[in-house]
């Protein structure tokens, strides 16, 4: 891999790691601890919001599919977009289930899970050693 590629990965990689941080995990709930982004909080506006939320995760699939990622993969990262956008139709109870369901940092996990495996020379180069989601946070 060359060194130009292996910093194209990396800037793709950080930027899935920072969007799927937003989205996701970027405020954390005082009395219940829980953390949450603005996936959920995108969801209260009917319609519409949901609509964005789903854009940008597709975003999220569109640069990890950069990776050439094997098909299975992909199928499971759309199918957790596609389910969250299903259920976030819901009112109310989709947007509870965006904040626990977390499509994004799924999504990140099976691709780092991935490039674990597949991408010696990248993981060379990050220095959050490619295991930026624990216990379904995104730590950057």
């Amino acid at each position: 891999m060359n060194t130009v590629n292996t910093v194209s990965q990396l800037r793709n990689l950080n930027r899935i790691r920072r969007i799927s941080r937003l989205m996701d995990t970027a405020f954390k709930i005082p009395v219940l601890g829980v953390k949450v982004g603005w996936d959920p909080v995108l969801g209260l506006i009917p319609g519409l919001g949901d609509l964005i939320a789903t854009a940008i995760s597709a975003y999220v699939i569109v640069l990890a599919a950069r990776f050439r990622l094997p098909r299975g993969i992909l199928a499971q990262m759309v199918f957790n977009i596609g389910l969250e956008a299903v259920v976030g139709t819901v009112p109310l109870v989709g947007d509870l289930f965006d904040a626990f369901y977390k499509s994004n940092v799924r999504n990140l996990k099976l691709l780092e899970a991935h490039l674990q495996s597949e991408s010696a020379t990248l993981e060379e180069v990050d220095g959050l050693d490619l295991n930026s989601v624990r216990n379904g946070e995104v730590y950057t």
